[in-house]
């Protein structure tokens, strides 16, 4: 069962991350006047820390597989997967279409229904 966890929605348009921990859900949305590339990581570490989460096997991180920009998509694997390897975090995946809108009713429903994976992951990238 996904309790607390950090969802990364970075696909090139809308992109925003979301943090549930101690049945609170706090939603970041990216500058898109900045590269979000750039950035991702600062504003993962700062809510991390503004939260106090602490990185445990019981934090999953659910990341958005596509279809979306290769970029956004890679550099949102390559965060969550360093993060899963040093921290031992369980890693997760969607698809862009079973989540309707960004906030934590969705989000759940998306959990509940068992469209999160987590053995293979294949991002989608649009051509």
């Amino acid at each position: 069962m996904i309790k607390d966890f950090l969802i990364l929605n970075c696909i090139g348009k809308n992109d925003k991350i979301g943090l549930r921990v101690k049945d609170s859900f706090f939603i970041h949305e990216l500058d898109h006047k900045v590269n979000k590339n750039d950035q991702l990581v600062s504003n993962i570490l700062n809510l991390l820390k503004k939260h106090k989460v602490i990185l445990n096997n019981k934090f999953s991180i659910i990341v958005n597989n596509g279809p979306g920009s290769f970029s956004s998509i890679r550099t949102s694997f390559s965060i969550a997967k360093a993060m899963t390897i040093s921290k031992d975090i369980n890693l997760y995946a969607f698809n862009n279409s079973d989540l309707k809108q960004f906030d934590l009713a969705n989000i759940e429903l998306l959990i509940a229904k068992g469209l999160v994976q987590n053995k293979l992951i294949k991002p989608i990238y649009l051509s």
